[in-house]
């Protein structure tokens, strides 16, 4: 991938983050806005929509931090583990969906119902399902499990501070974002770097000779 390619792809992902944000912004924090349109304050509405897009700028940064981390972490994983790397990544795909559900719901001790931790994490999973059956029909049956890896695992790591937070607002208007951004980076790698296949689709298998 040439200069000119990395940047692009670095400016449409920010864009698209940029943009997520404000769009979530409208629902999740639709409160802010009705409170400056009755009575009419243009300069406040103004610097939501700014704030909101600073916001999704920042989810869009880490999320491109989370995914060049992950090509790092995939080519690692390669090279320790080998033929077993695909297994390594179910197990902790299936740790991570786990501890999605049990952490938060200890944390808040019992008081939010088990339900929609669960829900929480079968969405997740699910969507980062299709992403991955998308990603191995473009590319190669042995992309699906290393592209699943990341929706759901890097996904999970980039969400932290917004699970963090008090409330669900700034939690729901990160992980849109983030699954927004990291669905385009990882869609799209394989478009702009076509000539490197076993890199961009996570083959576990080398070229052959």
């Amino acid at each position: 991938m040439n200069s000119r390619k990395l940047v692009n792809f670095f400016i449409k992902t920010l864009f698209l983050g940029g943009l997520a944000g404000l769009i979530t912004s409208f629902f999740v924090m639709s409160e802010q806005y009705r409170s400056n349109l009755t009575p009419f304050n243009f300069m406040e509405l103004i610097g939501l929509i700014v704030f909101f897009i600073g916001i999704g700028l920042v989810f869009s940064a880490i999320s491109q931090t989370g995914f060049f981390a992950y090509l790092f972490i995939n080519r690692l994983g390669l090279g320790l583990f080998r033929s077993y790397w695909p297994t390594v990544q179910v197990l902790l795909i299936a740790f991570v969906v786990f501890d999605l559900v049990y952490f938060p719901y200890q944390a808040t001790d019992g008081e939010i119902s088990m339900f929609w931790y669960l829900l929480m994490s079968a969405a997740l999973l699910g969507y980062g399902w299709f992403v991955a059956r998308i990603k191995a029909q473009e590319t190669n049956k042995r992309a699906f499990i290393p592209a699943l890896f990341f929706m759901v695992v890097m996904t999970t790591l980039e969400w932290i501070p917004g699970l963090n937070t008090e409330g669900t607002d700034y939690a729901v208007l990160m992980i849109v974002t983030l699954l927004v951004c990291n669905t385009y980076q990882l869609l799209t790698l394989h478009r702009i770097n076509p000539g490197k296949p076993a890199e961009t689709a996570g083959n576990t298998k080398g070229k052959k000779k």
